[in-house]
């Protein structure tokens, strides 16, 4: 699935930090800090980029069913 643009619970704008959240976490970054250095203090925002899981790229490679 794609990064959601806002928060479900609270509807903040989160849709943006979403790249450079995942850049920094794949350069071996703590999750956290960088969540605490984006601004992202809601525990709800947060639990939006700890849980998010990338099944798109799964998802296209599965074969087509005739």
């Amino acid at each position: 699935m794609m990064f959601p643009v806002r928060c479900f619970t609270c509807g903040a704008p989160i849709g943006h930090l979403w790249e450079e959240f995942k850049k920094r976490v794949e350069a071996g970054e703590d999750p956290g800090k960088v969540l605490d250095e984006l601004g992202v203090k809601r525990y709800c925002c947060r639990r939006m980029f700890l849980s998010h899981v990338e099944i798109s790229y799964e998802i296209l490679n599965f074969p087509k069913v005739s």
